[in-house]
């Protein structure tokens, strides 16, 4: 993953504000993390969970409290969000059961396979298919066979209608959640620029095509898209 220039890059005022900004919509963040939880839950008690991304870690942190033996491995680049997700995780008592890596997942260490990976708002900072093709193997080879991947990205046909639509509702959304104009305009204008939107079953064959099941589509709430699949074997 060294190769993923277009993701967003959190400075430490950004990452420290991330949470608060999008209080105001939180309802569709928890469907997520609810539903991920129902998904995960025949996981043992020991399972081992790797978040990719994982930015801020809300859900690694409510994860954690829904499962107090599971244990965590965080993945981010931006130091910035990472070290709020450890200051999060140290708040909740539940840091000791988590560990920490600055960077992608093509430079973490070796480790027991996991037995799910969370990867939310992720693969679509990367824009060609084979490199997030590459990026799902890369999750792959860190699951045991049958391990489960809960992924969430936007993803819509951007020369339909529909994404006019949902483009104008996203819109609101974002002035609901009182963000700046020029803000709401940078994420407009990153759609298939910096942010590549997919029609859901492209997004489907990348995943099902880097060493998982087909994936099933759980939840949309507009632009936001979430799968869960399980890997299909070591190869």
């Amino acid at each position: 993953m060294q190769n993923q220039e277009s993701a967003v890059v959190f400075d430490q005022n950004r990452a420290s504000t991330y949470d608060t900004r999008v209080a105001k919509i939180a309802p569709l963040r928890d469907s997520l993390h609810l539903l991920t939880r129902l998904i995960l839950s025949q996981l043992s008690d020991e399972a081992r969970i790797l978040c990719v991304g994982v930015g801020t870690g809300l859900e690694l942190i409510y994860l954690a409290q829904e499962f107090p033996q599971w244990q965590f491995t965080a993945v981010d680049p931006a130091i910035a969000m990472l070290d709020v997700c450890r200051q999060k995780a140290e708040e909740c008592g539940v840091a000791s059961r988590c560990t920490w890596h600055e960077g992608y997942l093509d430079s973490l260490p070796p480790s027991p396979l996991f037995d799910a990976a969370t990867c939310f708002l992720v693969s679509h900072f990367l824009m060609q298919p084979e490199e997030r093709r590459n990026f799902f193997n890369q999750i792959a080879s860190r699951l045991r066979p049958q391990g489960y991947l809960v992924s969430a990205d936007l993803s819509s046909d951007m020369s339909t209608p529909a994404y006019q639509n949902l483009r104008e509702l996203w819109t609101q959304m974002l002035q609901y959640a009182e963000f700046p104009d020029e803000v709401i305009q940078e994420f407009l204008d990153s759609h298939g620029r910096n942010v590549a939107i997919l029609p859901p079953h492209e997004v489907e064959s990348i995943i099902a095509s880097s060493g998982f099941e087909s994936p099933v589509l759980f939840m949309q709430t507009l632009f936001i898209h979430a799968w869960y699949t399980r890997r299909t074997s070591l190869d």
